[in-house]
């Protein structure tokens, strides 16, 4: 792609994303993510029906009258957008492939952030960490990571999410809202989920398309699994086939739920051609 088109691209991308960011879900961003706990701002004299537990001793002695502590809420946060770039995330049967529905979903998380002068990260993975952009704040940070999400070539197109995950915990030492946009289909990463879960913020955003549910009758079809780039005949007149492919699929959503559910962290489904503006601010509105 070259640079012209890119631009204009993420052009296009921005003016869609900070729209919806600007007039759906500004307000209810800042309402759901709270700032990361009270800073103290300075002491005042007490007054009546203030909270006795508040009353600054030190100060009160030396004054031989009551003063309390003034806190205020710590509004700054940090986000990071985690995302899949493996090989099964370029599937798509409607108008658009996985991969440009999580573009445009990280794109209004990060202009929501960039509303609150909150900081935005990017983690690219695959089965390896494939690029990490650290938290910055400001409308060019956020087109590069735009950018990034359009045009970055992975090295792999397997998927590990245990070791992406691993990777935020080593890189993020305070809590932040952390998003994580995939399909989902992987395994193993329930311990490492719940370790991350227990300090930051966590929600789990699964992009699919309807024809991966289920294989349709077509016959005997050549197949190639996008990760392992293996090609394979397939016989979808067999039931046995087809029933076999619907359990695995059904088995990775519901490990990917209920992983999700017992570590605590937050989980959105997108299906491509359903209105993801919808599915986000529904779950904002949920948790607020």
């Amino acid at each position: 792609m070259d640079t012209k088109e890119l631009l204009k691209k993420v052009r296009k991308i921005e003016i869609k994303t900070r729209r919806l960011s600007d007039h759906i879900f500004g307000g209810e961003y800042h309402s759901t993510f709270k700032g990361k706990g009270m800073t103290f701002s300075e002491v005042r004299q007490y007054q009546f029906g203030d909270d006795v537990r508040s009353i600054d001793w030190n100060v009160t002695a030396r004054y031989n009258e009551p003063y309390i502590k003034v806190f205020e809420e710590e509004r700054e946060l940090t986000m990071m957008l985690m995302v899949d770039i493996s090989g099964s995330e370029f599937f798509g049967t409607e108008q658009q492939f996985k991969n440009e529905v999580v573009t445009e979903i990280a794109a209004t998380l990060a202009f929501s952030a960039t509303q609150n002068n909150d900081k935005i990260g990017l983690i690219l993975f695959s089965d390896q960490v494939e690029l990490f952009i650290p938290p910055k704040k400001g409308r060019s940070h956020v087109l590069r990571i735009i950018r990034e999400l359009i045009e970055f070539q992975p090295e792999s197109k397997k998927t590990n999410l245990a070791e992406a995950l691993k990777f935020l915990t080593n890189v993020m030492k305070k809590k932040a809202i952390v998003f994580v946009l995939s399909d989902f289909i992987a395994d193993d990463y329930q311990r490492t989920l719940k370790i991350v879960s227990g300090k930051h913020d966590v929600t789990g955003i699964r992009i699919y398309d309807k024809r991966e549910e289920a294989i349709p009758n077509l016959g005997l079809v050549q197949m190639q699994d996008e990760e392992t780039g293996e090609d394979m005949l397939v016989n979808t007149a067999s039931k046995k086939v087809r029933q076999n492919y619907a359990a695995f699929y059904k088995d990775k959503v519901s490990y990917y739920k209920d992983t999700f559910s017992r570590s605590g962290a937050g989980t959105i489904d997108c299906r491509i051609g359903e209105s993801y503006v919808k599915k986000l601010l529904g779950y904002f509105k949920r948790r607020g």
